[in-house]
């Protein structure tokens, strides 16, 4: 049975136009965590699902394998990830076998890091009562001092009876650090949430999390790139 690492790439993005194959810190995106997927020595096989040729020729060239392309119904802006992992999973079964454990690995995460992976992955098989492992961190300011924003910039408190709440006596609250989710087989199969009492959250630090969905989340981590990933490399 293997270990297999999905990377759900497609060619479409809004509001990064092809970001998956855009040079970051000298590399095209979907490198760096593919190069992390490889060096860590933890999965036997690497698929990159996508439908794209671009993205499916520079993800064969860093050592992935693409043996399908993704059906064009799970390849628009509504195809949600877990359907995509599905996909993935049961043409692997079919074509190639058992798979023992599957993470899912995001292609704008640059800054994994493969003790990450493989602190989730064995936490994991650990414990039976998880079905997943997920990358989680914190939130920098409490959300219970939210605040909402009009159209004419009037603010308001989301949740007014927090106003004089001091910061440290609210609960510490979490978010999808978007970068890998290890599950089994079975609970992928069955469309088990992500985020349940049956996930495992594995904790980040801050500055080494940045998802990068708009063009400010890009920004911010090529300021991060040069610390966090070292001298920037030449796009092979």
């Amino acid at each position: 049975m293997s270990l297999l690492a999905i990377i759900p790439a497609r060619g479409g993005s809004k509001r990064i136009p092809r970001k998956n194959v855009r040079l970051f810190h000298g590399q095209p995106m979907l490198s760096w965590p593919l190069g992390v997927a490889r060096s860590s020595g933890l999965f036997d096989a690497i698929v990159v699902s996508t439908d794209d040729d671009e993205i499916a020729s520079i993800a064969v060239q860093h050592g992935a394998q693409v043996p399908f392309r993704r059906p064009i119904e799970l390849s628009d802006d509504h195809a949600g990830t877990e359907a995509v992992v599905q996909h993935a999973l049961r043409w692997w079964e079919a074509n190639r076998g058992p798979v023992k454990l599957l993470c899912c690995l995001y292609p704008t995460a640059p800054f994994l890091r493969a003790d990450d992976l493989r602190e989730a992955r064995d936490r994991l098989l650990a414990d039976p009562s998880f079905e997943f492992a997920i990358s989680v961190t914190t939130f920098p300011f409490p959300i219970f001092r939210a605040l909402r924003r009009d159209p004419a910039g009037r603010l308001g408190l989301l949740w007014p009876e927090n106003e004089n709440v001091r910061s440290q006596d609210l609960p510490e609250t979490w978010h999808d650090a978007a970068q890998f989710y290890w599950g089994r087989p079975a609970a992928w199969h069955a469309g088990i949430s992500l985020f349940s009492s049956r996930s495992l959250g594995v904790p980040l630090p801050r500055h080494r999390v940045q998802d990068i969905d708009t063009p400010e989340d890009w920004e911010r981590a090529e300021v991060l790139a040069p610390t966090l990933l070292g001298p920037m490399r030449r796009p092979l």
